[in-house]
């Protein structure tokens, strides 16, 4: 009994995974071996994830589904993407980055989404949600004009990325073409939080059997199967194979459950979608010590939020599919009725946000930065050019670190400096935030933009009573000599902090200018008069921001001084943590006292 026992520890049951370094290594197995495959996967992505961060919930979701779309179709030769990419870790493993994985969303290491330059296997980036319609079709189209008629396209979209307008666009077109595609709808009820909409409603009702006799995407002249369960991998390989011969347009629609394999990940899929580190046996969080820190920007903006919507009745709060990462949640919780989960849906978020407006309301939508993008022509069409005074509060402004290019917000004061009527702000702490919202909700002439980072503030006691602030004024934090710095937004506290380190602190000044539009135009009169240099200081894009603005405005008024502009140069910054970041942009504490001290000396 002992020799059999020891032999079994010294031969245990080998492990598949180890041995798949490509998809073509997976379709050398039996199909009756898939299934140890998924517990292998799974296992290994909650040993990476557990200790160095990211996604989780969603790709533990697929990884059945993952393991027989690489077994059934020829990949990379038969094309697929991941619709946003969140799922995409097994994906990932699979296809040769499996040693690597420990590097996902690090500086220098492989992105945390598709990424075409990364892997031949990554057929279209992804990152933002809903694209992965319109890009499969886009490739089907052009095999068939190669005549690659036998080429097969998959793309797999969630329940809460289909039921976005792009989606429905592609849809719409998908429908009336031959095109040799295979949408998955990987339906778990949720996205980041819980799915919402009548879309959500009828695919509920398609799994409960109680939906009416015609199928929504079989009107849209879609092949339509399902539901299936996405945790049975036999089932799955039955399906794609018989699909995959199937022409035309086609949807397989696929139940999932969201964190599936760790308990914990199934129970609280919201925290469990960016867990942070956790114990990989028991699921666990591993604390962090939050005590005697100052609040997230996000959590100052929803608690004001519902501080100011308890004494004015007009105030309402839009967001596309994020309460809980712009902490809108607070106010859906305080005053469900005047709270607005859109789903993922920015265009319409905005119009509709319009539209309240010209009732007499007061919107506050709550954005990520980089998601305004998706809205620009409501912004400017359905807002500036009407002049309605629209609140935007956009979070994630500036780096927002391992979530990589798709994510940083960076490009929206120059993209937004451009529109007539709108006002530009960043507050550099809490109160500041604080303020410039309790001064929106009484009343402005113009719409406005408050953009403000991911991450802390700077201010325990940040509670204080609320004070209007002056449209387009700044402040003199400090007075200098010779070289003014002119800060936007929470990155000025790095200046502060700064100039107590200088050896020549007396020559330096300080000024936060709080409003990218209107400028300060006063005040930058005399910083022109009174300062030989001038250095603008931003978390965003060089090439038509802040600094662009300041610059502007000295050539209308001839100023005589040096100004020198450091923010985002002409490229996308990858992934890595804020400190590499704004060390990769010289815009770091370093990098500014290097470039201080030079006009100094």
């Amino acid at each position: 009994m002992a020799n059999n026992e020891f032999a079994v520890h010294l031969y245990p049951k080998m492990r598949l995974l180890d041995h798949i370094d490509s998809p073509k290594d997976l379709r050398a197995l039996n199909s009756s071996q898939l299934s140890q495959v998924a517990a292998e996967l799974r296992d290994f992505i909650i040993d990476i994830v557990a200790a160095k961060e990211g996604h989780l919930g969603a790709s533990l979701g697929v990884v059945e589904l993952t393991i027989a779309l690489h077994y059934i179709f020829d990949t990379p030769k038969d094309k697929l993407i991941w619709d946003v990419g969140h799922q995409a870790y097994g994906h990932k493993i699979l296809t040769g980055r499996k040693e690597i994985f420990d590097t996902n969303r690090q500086f220098g290491g492989i992105s945390g989404f598709p990424k075409r330059s990364e892997s031949i296997y990554d057929d279209f980036g992804t990152g933002h949600s809903s694209t992965s319609i319109s890009a499969i079709l886009g490739m089907a189209l052009a095999a068939k004009l190669k005549g690659q008629v036998e080429r097969n396209h998959i793309a797999v979209i969630g329940d809460a990325s289909i039921a976005s307008g792009m989606a429905f666009e592609g849809l719409n077109h998908a429908g009336v073409t031959d095109a040799n595609i295979l949408i998955v709808l990987n339906d778990n009820a949720i996205g980041i939080d819980p799915s919402v909409g009548a879309l959500k409603k009828y695919l509920t009702n398609v799994k409960m059997g109680v939906a009416k006799d015609e199928n929504l995407f079989e009107c849209l002249n879609i092949s339509y199967t399902g539901p299936v369960d996405g945790h049975d991998i036999a089932a799955l390989v039955h399906e794609l194979e018989q699909l995959k011969n199937v022409p035309g347009p086609k949807l397989l629609h696929v139940i999932t459950t969201k964190g599936k394999g760790l308990k914990k990940a199934e129970e609280n899929q919201v925290t469990y979608h960016a867990p942070g580190k956790f114990d990989k046996i028991t699921g666990n969080l591993i604390p962090k010590s939050d005590g005697g820190l100052p609040p997230k920007y996000q959590d100052v903006f929803g608690h004001t939020l519902v501080e100011l919507a308890q004494s004015n009745d007009k105030i309402v709060g839009i967001t596309p599919a994020m309460p809980t990462g712009s902490s809108l949640k607070f106010l859906m919780e305080a005053i469900p009725e005047r709270a607005f989960d859109v789903g993922i849906a920015e265009q319409h978020a905005v119009t509709m946000a319009a539209g309240m407006a010209t009732e007499g309301l007061i919107p506050f939508c709550a954005i990520y930065s980089t998601f305004l993008q998706r809205a620009y022509d409501q912004v400017i069409h359905d807002v500036a050019l009407q002049n309605l005074p629209v609140i935007f509060c956009l979070d994630r402004a500036g780096l927002v670190g391992q979530d990589g290019p798709t994510h940083h917000g960076v490009f929206d004061i120059a993209y937004l400096k451009c529109i007539p009527n709108l006002i530009i702000f960043a507050p550099m702490n809490e109160m500041e935030l604080r303020n410039i919202m309790y001064t929106a909700q009484l009343g402005l002439p113009h719409p406005i933009v408050i953009r403000y980072p991911r991450g802390r503030g700077t201010t325990l006691d940040w509670k204080t009573p609320f004070k209007k602030i002056p449209i387009g004024t700044g402040e003199e934090l400090k007075k200098g000599t010779k070289v003014a710095v002119l800060s936007l937004g929470h990155i000025g506290n790095m200046v502060t902090k700064l100039i107590e380190e200088m050896d020549h602190p007396d020559a330096i000044g300080h000024f936060n200018m709080r409003f990218v539009k209107p400028l300060d135009q006063g005040m930058l009169k005399h910083i022109f008069e009174d300062y030989t240099h001038i250095v603008t200081l931003e978390d965003g894009c060089i090439s038509g921001g802040f600094g662009s603005a300041v610059l502007e405005y000295a050539n209308l008024e001839n100023a005589k001084c040096i100004i020198e502009i450091l923010g985002i140069d002409d490229q996308f910054i990858p992934q890595g943590t804020v400190e590499e970041l704004q060390s990769l942009a010289h815009i770091d504490l370093n990098s500014l006292k290097k470039h201080l001290s030079n006009h100094l000396h």
